[in-house]
């Protein structure tokens, strides 16, 4: 059984359906503290199998052991950890103590219970500002804010613990900017409060929570001025992380891989896309630049498709319209019922 952690939020429900395709069973663990329980009933009608799940914070050591003594766990996918670079730098010692902390309990947990197999969820912000593009994996790392910093620090606890013990098989998945949901619109994004992401905006003009979307910079030098980014649909992310499982699980050796599709959108071509998928008008009003935005970033995503065989496959266009299908019949997230 594979234990999911923070398996109700956006990309841990995806790669929960994913695993579910893949043949393999899951133990979901997650406190609600940015998901809703209305997530595991969805889940359960498109077919995943929701009976061995806890209620739990990842960093809540005696609820894992809890976990481990239950169910038979014999590999990890992570992904329980708090996310928004903005409140990160507003509260970071808040996200040393969540991201790190709950890392270091799942992990003694692991090592208790003689699991040593995991996927880690990371993150391309790892990379700071790039020097040149597409990012690869070997770029320089220089994390620049303290979300970015505690996922480095994760990345490197686990290497450290493989070195100790050659038992531990650890797949690093850095990731660039998520979008799209379940082709269903059963499941997607729901983010709590202001968005952190261009999507999720997008999505609420289109359909009429927002009145306007603001684009921050249109003078950068890019085909449009605005900023250009690696988007990336969340379905074929959540298959990257059962590649990542498999390769592991097949005795292959650990990895770091970046996980995108290695062409840039900019901010104007992903609101024209949207526009189409929608039929519905994108007001923009652009506004400054942003302090520590870049021109341009997105990933060279080779090393995964040679190492794991992956590759995404959907499209700027599937990306729009499976988030409109979703926003369209959820104007209000899961708080829609």
């Amino acid at each position: 059984m594979i234990l999911l952690t923070g398996a109700t939020g956006y990309i841990g429900s995806h790669t929960w359906l994913a695993l579910h395709a893949a043949g393999m069973r899951v133990a979901g663990l997650d406190d609600f503290s940015n998901s809703s329980p209305e997530v595991l009933r969805r889940l359960a009608a498109l077919g995943a199998d929701v009976s061995t799940f806890a209620e739990a914070d990842v960093g809540d050591r005696a609820a894992l052991d809890a976990v481990f003594g239950r169910w038979q766990i014999e590999a990890v996918v992570h992904f329980a950890a708090w996310k928004a670079v903005g409140d990160s730098v507003a509260r970071p010692l808040d996200y040393y103590r969540n991201n790190v902390g709950g890392l270091i309990a799942l992990a003694e947990a692991m090592q208790a219970h003689g699991c040593k197999t995991i996927v880690f969820s990371s993150t391309a912000t790892v990379y700071g500002q790039p020097r040149s593009l597409p990012v690869r994996e070997d770029a320089a790392l220089a994390p620049s804010s303290p979300y970015a910093e505690t996922k480095l620090i994760g990345e490197n606890m686990l290497h450290d613990a493989e070195r100790a013990d050659a038992a531990w098989r650890v797949a690093v998945l850095r990731y660039f900017n998520p979008v799209g949901a379940h082709a269903s619109g059963t499941i997607g994004e729901d983010p709590r409060g202001t968005p952190n992401n261009l999507m999720p905006f997008v999505a609420q003009v289109a359909v009429g929570k927002r009145a306007k979307l603001r684009v921050f910079g249109n003078d950068y030098d890019t085909a449009d001025g605005t900023g250009v980014r690696d988007y990336l649909h969340v379905e074929d992310l959540a298959e990257g992380h059962v590649a990542a499982l498999r390769h592991l699980q097949g005795g292959a050796g650990s990895l770091t891989v970046n996980l995108g599709t290695g062409h840039g959108v900019s901010v104007l071509e992903l609101v024209r896309a949207f526009e189409r998928a929608s039929g519905r008008a994108i007001p923009c009003e652009i506004a400054p630049r942003r302090a520590g935005d870049v021109a341009a970033y997105y990933a060279d995503p080779a090393l995964a498709e040679r190492l794991l065989g992956w590759k995404a496959t959907r499209d700027l266009d599937a990306m729009c319209a499976d988030s409109w299908r979703w926003q369209a019949a959820n104007p209000d997230g899961y708080a829609t019922v």
